[in-house]
């Protein structure tokens, strides 16, 4: 999971996806500024794919392909999120399943394991969910900035069209 976060932190770059010089550049009408070496970022292949032709729909679905590219890996740690604490509360019914063996009640040395059992996977749980649900939120709300850029970015080579 922490592959995971720090990978797609650094997808998530804004000088990797939409840097500020191809943004400018585009703004300002000065699209030969964007060259081969901009096309490592998503904003630079969006804007070859524009001076190739595509318009509309077409340089729109292409923007949407990008954002679907930076998405991989995020479900994953959306499972952890859900897993996690599912996993805690299984060793929580693990633990005091062995609680009650069937002659009655259990002695005090059973008793102590089980507990121990059932707060240390709970325990365990919860401190993989929490960091895990921390860090979806954030690389969430980078997506939201970083496609937010780029729907800015299509909108002004769509205006350079017209």
């Amino acid at each position: 999971m922490v592959y995971l976060v720090v990978e797609r932190a650094l997808a998530f770059r804004v000088a990797a996806v939409a840097p500020e010089s191809v943004l400018k550049a585009v703004q300002n009408g000065q699209l030969d500024q964007v060259g081969p070496a901009d096309g490592e970022s998503v904003a630079g292949r969006l804007v070859q794919r524009w001076k190739d032709g595509a318009t509309g729909d077409v340089l729109k679905a292409h923007a949407r392909n990008e954002l679907v590219r930076l998405q991989r890996g995020l479900h994953l740690i959306d499972s952890v999120v859900a897993a996690a604490p599912l996993l805690g509360l299984l060793g929580t019914v693990t633990g005091l399943a062995t609680l009650f063996p069937e002659q009655g009640l259990p002695d005090s040395q059973t008793l102590t394991r089980g507990v121990g059992l059932a707060l240390s996977t709970t325990m365990m749980g919860l401190c993989i969910a929490i960091p895990a649900l921390v860090a979806a939120n954030w690389l969430g709300r980078r997506l939201e900035i970083l496609s937010s850029r780029l729907d800015v970015l299509v909108e002004a080579l769509e205006a350079r069209r017209r």
